[in-house]
């Protein structure tokens, strides 16, 4: 993505990128464009917060947490997805 393409982002496109932020997966312009915009939009930086507040709790979570009708609604998801 060009730098002039990334100048102004759209919440839709913050909303896409948030696992490239994440994952430390931009270049230098698409960055500075993406904390530009949570600077200025307080929606989007919620929902930054939101997204890794879930990750946290994600990954407190084990299988022997889950009740069995939940696991296997999962794995059967997942399969279901794999499958696609």
């Amino acid at each position: 993505m060009s730098t002039t393409a990334t100048r102004d982002l759209p919440c839709q496109q913050i909303v896409e990128l948030v696992t490239d932020y994440l994952e430390g997966a931009m270049d230098a312009p698409l960055l500075a464009s993406f904390e530009a915009h949570l600077a200025g939009c307080p929606h989007c930086t919620h929902y930054l917060e939101q997204i890794e507040a879930t990750i946290r709790v994600a990954g407190t979570i084990t299988a022997e947490d889950l009740v069995p009708e939940f696991r296997a609604g999962l794995l059967e998801a997942f399969h279901e997805f794999r499958q696609h």
